[in-house]
């Protein structure tokens, strides 16, 4: 079968080398978001799956705009059995969504967490199950029809890069079960009174204050590596653990300092910190930082 595929980061790379890889699908265009400027030289850098498609030979489209005429004008010559989305970072327009079935691997369970970042948001609410929902796409934002949804569990002290390591491997054998058996598949509408939403991450996202010690510890699962967590004096909150969480402490107070960590209270709760990174300086082991602070038990970390 002809496939036109359409994604952007990582876990839209891994499908797409899934679908090559699978015999009896043929790849025949790939859709990516243009090359962005990357890092401080802001390097001009090709998304992961531009990377891919032209190894494979794959022609590869990077269209501003989806919506533009030319450009469904263009895709429309095509000719395809089915397109796969995945992460592709813009909404198909209706041209596009009648040219043929548009498949959509989103990674969550349906209609929870619909939008950019459904893998973060499972972690910063502290969520013990996820999946991946295969849907046939509409013009809305995650709405369309769910045809299967494949869920794992997820564990207590999970990270995000291993939560989306294991969902994208989920996304890429849903995927070819879906359109090697599309026809077996009865599409079942979303209920909307369930529907939640969860937006793009920026850098603003990680600051931490010393409130709830489990919510402080979900969002350094969820955003690291990036942002990463940091106090409001910049310094960043490197490798952490959950002490407790129902214990209360006076927020930020250093209540033992132990060999290789120490041990700080919030409101609700105490984390143990073993790395630290201050502004501008190079990542530390937390003692080397407190005593270079003068800091001991009793004292607060700011």
């Amino acid at each position: 079968m002809d496939v036109i595929f359409m994604g952007t980061p990582d876990y839209a790379d891994e499908i797409l080398k899934r679908l090559i890889a699978e015999n009896g699908i043929n790849v025949v265009a790939v859709y990516t978001q243009p090359d962005k400027p990357v890092g401080r030289k802001k390097v001009l850098t090709p998304p992961p799956v531009k990377i891919t498609a032209q190894s494979n030979n794959i022609p590869v489209y990077q269209p501003n705009r989806l919506r533009d005429e030319d450009v469904a004008r263009e895709l429309l010559k095509i000719s395809c059995e089915y397109i796969v989305v995945a992460a592709y970072g813009q909404i198909l327009p209706r041209k596009i969504l009648d040219h043929a079935p548009c498949i959509n691997l989103h990674a969550s369970i349906l209609p929870q967490y619909r939008g950019a970042s459904p893998i973060q948001q499972t972690l910063l609410n502290g969520d013990t199950k996820t999946g991946v929902t295969a849907m046939l796409m509409q013009e809305g934002l995650d709405t369309g029809d769910i045809l299967k949804i494949t869920t794992i569990d997820v564990d207590e002290d999970e990270m995000v890069e291993s939560l989306f390591h294991r969902l994208t491997q989920v996304a890429a054998d849903l995927t070819v079960e879906v359109l090697k058996n599309f026809s077996k598949f009865i599409p079942k509408e979303q209920n909307e009174e369930e529907a939640t939403h969860c937006k793009k991450i920026t850098k603003a996202d990680g600051m931490v204050h010393f409130l709830d010690a489990q919510e402080l510890y979900n969002k350094y699962r969820a955003f690291t590596p990036w942002p990463g967590i940091y106090l409001e004096s910049g310094l960043k909150l490197k490798k952490i653990s959950l002490v407790d969480t129902d214990s209360e402490n006076e927020e930020g107070k250093i209540v033992a300092i132990e060999k290789e960590s120490i041990v700080v209270g919030c409101k609700n709760g105490k984390i143990r910190l073993y790395q630290v990174q201050p502004q501008s300086k190079k990542e530390m082991d937390i003692i080397s930082y407190i005593n270079g602070k003068r800091l001991h038990v009793e004292d607060y970390l700011s």
